[in-house]
């Protein structure tokens, strides 16, 4: 009590306060929609380019993602065939500090856009409405099929969801508190609802399981099977066709080799009706905000990365590969080339980043 505590204008608290504080300040100064949750900057705009640059405006010809033999990691041209195995090698190195820089990299403001996917998803009223159907259901007597040996077979979940590129569980824990499955997991049976984690990288998987069992306990996974691990690519996963209700991605994307290879993917694995959701770093449409977040990004965030991390180039990919990424209208396009209907999207924190969504035609 009473010490004087000094710290490092360096430090990683102070760097994060300071840039939470800059990125308000810019965009509530010319960002008439601002609004404020917890005195934090949380802009959410539907389809808003008001302020923005003139966009280029993007065709259904439009080239495909990946044509010809190389293709963009980060500012870097490699080969087709590398890049996969370099964003693997990314992740490989980050995997454990993996949340924490996401928290460096954004100014702490991942978890709130991570916070209004999991609204924009709906899967909280779902499960209530599924939970609702099964507790009448076990009133009236109406039981599980039984399989030849008398015991419970595996029951189909009545809502799935499929969180790709969410290895360290960030998102699949936000479904899975919504839907309440850690308490379903203390009843026996199959959880009626399900969430599969699926990621290219076994170490990130790794820790996303680590920290499952850690916050959940191992009833979640074996028993209830309410949460699952799965490694695989986004490009050709490992699922049968029309597999899920739901398919989210966040923050993933743009490390995949081929985008529209990816957007294909989803929507083979949706069920018709299917909800496909990207949550994703975006291109800013607010100049003077756009000038500060570069000045952030180049210059910060490679930086933490160094200093938290001990890995300054993997993090100077990152940001690289935000750049290289489509702008809004862009991938709206894709989508829609690759088969979705109701294609849309909203800017968050004036287009810092940017949630779309589609869905399965029926």
């Amino acid at each position: 009590r009473g010490a004087i505590v000094r710290h490092s204008p360096f430090s990683s608290s102070n760097m994060a306060s300071s840039a939470r504080w800059l990125l308000g300040k810019a965009a509530a100064a010319s960002h008439p929609n601002t609004i404020r949750i917890r005195s934090r900057l949380f802009s959410t705009t539907a389809n808003d380019t008001s302020n923005a640059p003139s966009p280029q405006t993007p065709h259904a010809t439009q080239s495909p993602y990946v044509s010809g033999p190389t293709t963009h990691f980060g500012y870097e041209s490699v080969s087709v065939a590398d890049k996969e195995q370099k964003v693997r090698e990314v992740f490989e190195k980050c995997a454990d500090n993996y949340d924490v820089m996401n928290d460096f990299m954004s100014a702490g403001l991942h978890r709130y856009w991570k916070d209004e996917l999991l609204k924009m998803t709906g899967v909280g009223p779902m499960a209530k409405a599924v939970r609702r159907r099964a507790s009448l259901n076990y009133a009236k007597g109406i039981e599980m099929e039984k399989n030849e040996s008398g015991e419970d077979g595996d029951a189909k979940s009545i809502v799935s969801i499929l969180d790709v590129a969410g290895g360290t569980g960030d998102v699949a824990f936000r479904f899975i508190d919504s839907a309440n499955c850690e308490e379903r997991a203390k009843s026996s049976g199959t959880d009626e609802i399900s969430v599969t984690v699926c990621d290219i990288n076994p170490e990130m998987l790794r820790v996303g399981e680590a920290r499952a069992r850690k916050k959940y306990g191992s009833a979640l996974l074996d028993d209830s099977k309410a949460l699952s691990f799965v490694e695989g690519n986004a490009q050709y996963l490992p699922f049968e066709d029309d597999s899920f209700d739901v398919y989210t991605i966040a923050f993933g994307l743009r490390n995949v080799t081929d985008v529209d290879m990816a957007l294909r993917d989803a929507l083979r694995v949706l069920k018709p009706g299917g909800r496909f959701l990207c949550l994703e770093f975006s291109h800013v449409t607010n100049i003077p905000l756009a000038k500060l977040y570069d000045l952030y990004s180049f210059n910060v965030i490679p930086t933490l990365g160094e200093v938290v991390a001990n890995d300054r180039d993997s993090y100077q990919y990152l940001v690289e590969s935000i750049r290289k990424f489509c702008t809004q209208e862009e991938l709206v396009e894709r989508m829609k080339v690759a088969g979705f209907e109701g294609v849309k999207y909203t800017n968050m924190t004036s287009g810092i980043v940017a949630v779309h969504e589609g869905w399965k035609p029926l």
